[in-house]
């Protein structure tokens, strides 16, 4: 049973002094789930996030949240007057007040803050460290504590202004596992802005691609690897690289590495030009290939080695191969095409771009359908 609509924002454009940094954006989240913005620096995703929260105003277009409208053209709902909860990059904690203090501050005047603020303290993993003071504390440890604080009023909806950044690597990847389980045990909904893939694919239920102040597409992790919508999405999320082919059928194309046939039946044009979409998981290590590559580059990674790749017309890919498989630059290897997707778009110029079918000529159903 799907859960109901949280947050709706319909055709908002938001900016500052008439410039447009968000255009024409529509998306929605339903009660329970974690949503991520992610995109490049400069795209609009921090814009839409301050817009939500109520520090940014709207040019066109409107912001529901839980069937109220609480932004739109001529109207800003204070943003203490909404249920939104904020957690900031740089935690914004009070200095002066110990961590118990500063978890149970928006509650302060309730007779139950005592209470409530140690259990949040045990639900973050602080339950021994509640007299200490923010500066006593490592940076993960100031993240729970700004976590723990943003839950105390119980928000509706709360909003992670890039909650990580400011952490190393490792502590990054333990830590977005453990706010995606706090947050899924309190049922509590929230919108995520990142830069960083696997930060927003280890956190977020829904994840939306951004790209030059547009949403290019709002989907779950797997679809947006697996099935991605535009040539951005495509080459932004994950590891891959285009070659060029030519449509034989609705579900196969011949390419310089051979005939590609795939799941899926494309609508263009036969005989149209058209960019293959390869992953590194898509082309297999297989010695006695008549098909070879160059290396020109490569990466150990431990239990496999990431090859870059090049064709003999200057094409290149990447490819994971078994560890043990070990070759140096210069070395030619072969190669074969294990790739049942076959995500494709229109060659710039072709046949199929001129045809007014989309991006992707692909029909894919939503859970929304």
């Amino acid at each position: 049973m799907s859960q109901p609509l949280l947050l709706n924002l319909r055709n908002l454009s938001c900016g500052f002094n008439d410039h447009r940094v968000v255009q024409n954006l529509n998306l929605h989240l339903n009660a329970g789930d974690i949503g991520c913005l992610l995109g490049p620096s400069g795209c609009g995703k921090t814009t839409t996030l301050r817009a939500i929260a109520g520090f940014e105003p709207v040019l066109e277009g409107e912001i529901q949240l839980a069937d109220q409208v609480i932004s739109k053209a001529g109207f800003t709902l204070a943003p203490e007057k909404r249920r939104i909860g904020m957690v900031f990059q740089d935690y914004a904690l009070f200095p002066h007040l110990s961590v118990a203090e500063n978890v149970g501050f928006g509650i302060r005047k309730q007779a139950n803050c005592e209470r409530i603020t140690q259990e949040l303290l045990e639900l973050v993993k602080l339950g021994h460290l509640g007299k200490r003071y923010p500066h006593e504390l490592s940076g993960g440890q100031q993240q729970r504590v700004a976590l723990a604080r943003a839950l105390a009023t119980e928000p509706q909806l709360l909003l992670l202004d890039e909650p990580f950044s400011n952490l190393d690597g490792e502590l990054r990847r333990r830590l977005s596992h453990e706010v995606r389980d706090i947050l899924k045990a309190r049922g509590t909904s929230a919108i995520l802005v990142t830069h960083d893939q696997e930060e927003a694919f280890a956190v977020s239920d829904h994840v939306g691609v951004f790209n030059h102040g547009r949403l290019e597409q709002w989907d779950t992790p797997f679809n947006l690897y697996h099935e991605p919508l535009t040539p951005f999405v495509a080459s932004f999320i994950g590891q891959g690289y285009f070659i060029r082919g030519q449509l034989l059928s609705a579900d196969s194309v011949q390419t310089e590495l051979g005939l590609i046939r795939g799941n899926r039946a494309y609508t263009w044009p036969v005989g149209s030009a058209v960019d293959v979409l390869l992953r590194p998981d898509d082309i297999v290590y297989a010695p006695d290939s008549p098909q070879k590559a160059q290396i020109v580059g490569k990466t150990f990674l431990g239990a496999a080695t990431l090859y870059r790749l090049q064709l003999p017309t200057g094409s290149q890919l990447e490819s994971i191969f078994p560890s043990h498989a070990d070759h140096l630059p210069g070395e030619q290897v072969g190669i074969r095409v294990a790739a049942d997707h076959l995500v494709m778009f229109p060659a710039p110029g072709s046949i199929a771009a001129q045809v007014n079918l989309g991006e992707s000529g692909v029909r894919r159903y939503s859970s929304d359908d």
